[in-house]
């Protein structure tokens, strides 16, 4: 049983976090939609949405509408991600709720060479609330409190994550920065052993611009990042050109992993419903990732 355990920890380790180190629990690095991940999977200093309250919260304190989100990820080996989100106002204080749930199917039960004895699924779930407030003009903090689940065979586990952001929104005319400190906490013991959240630190810049002579906007990000267990870090790049307020393209490239880099994406927007997609290849024949993202704007 030890031994399927321990295969188990590292099938998902390899498809979800690469390089996981001695981290648990990678579902929590994977992207919550398809328009940041598209642009290289920053998303801690913009766009201002649903998208991206999950990396930086403190966003939220420049909330303007509530938003409805949806989105869906499938990679590799029958891996894959049902994601929601909302934002909302309680007595004029900003709020959203985000919640996770990643399965891996299809797990081989052996405990000698052989036929497959049985199947199971890995399953891995979170849910949270956050809320974002002014400290001085453009200058703001935020706070989203996570409960965590893990279920690996007949084990199971689960924790408290707490992520920090702070977020400057016009430092210079149209650029925005944005810091944040992520799941951070503890879990319960997963049998002999509690898994470690992958603390997450995040620092980026965004910049926006209008391109008038061909009736577009333009979307810039770029910053550094880095889980703090571990010895590598990565630099994340991106951009967006969004047409006539209505189709966007994006491409982004993230530096430190074996197996991936490049990131694509695409958008539509249409009245108050925002259409996304990310592709994103893998080498060495671990196959694709393809996230849809579906988001609503209330007026």
């Amino acid at each position: 049983m030890k031994k399927i355990l321990l295969s188990i920890l590292l099938f998902t380790e390899i498809l979800i976090g690469q390089n996981a180190g001695s981290t648990g629990l990678s579902f929590l690095k994977s992207s919550f939609g398809a328009r940041n991940l598209a642009m290289g999977d920053l998303g801690v200093a913009g766009p201002e949405d649903m998208s991206s309250f999950y990396y930086n919260p403190a966003m939220l304190s420049n909330f303007i509408s509530s938003q409805l989100f949806i989105a869906h990820n499938q990679a590799m080996q029958d891996l894959s991600s049902q994601i929601f989100g909302a934002s909302f106002e309680v007595f004029d204080m900003p709020f959203a709720v985000s919640m996770n749930t990643t399965s891996v199917d299809g797990i081989e039960v052996r405990t000698q060479p052989g036929e497959i004895e049985s199947k199971f699924k890995a399953h891995y779930f979170f849910t949270g609330l956050s809320t974002g407030f002014s400290l001085y003009e453009n200058f703001s903090a935020g706070l989203t409190i996570k409960y965590v689940y893990e279920n690996l065979f007949s084990d199971e586990s689960s924790g408290l994550s707490y992520d920090l952001g702070l977020y400057y929104s016009d430092l210079y005319e149209n650029l925005n920065v944005g810091v944040s400190f992520r799941n951070l906490g503890s879990m319960n013991k997963l049998r002999n052993e509690a898994s470690r959240l992958p603390k997450d630190f995040r620092l980026g810049v965004s910049y926006e611009s209008l391109l008038e002579m061909i009736n577009s906007e333009i979307l810039l990000t770029g910053g550094y990042q880095k889980y703090t267990d571990l010895a590598d870090s990565h630099i994340h790049l991106g951009g967006e050109i969004f047409y006539d307020n209505l189709l966007a393209l994006r491409a982004g490239y993230i530096t430190g992993y074996d197996s991936k880099g490049l990131t694509f994406g695409t958008g539509i927007s249409w009245n108050n419903i925002n259409f996304d997609y990310a592709f994103v290849p893998y080498e060495y024949d671990l196959g694709n990732s393809h996230t849809i993202s579906l988001m609503y704007t209330f007026n």
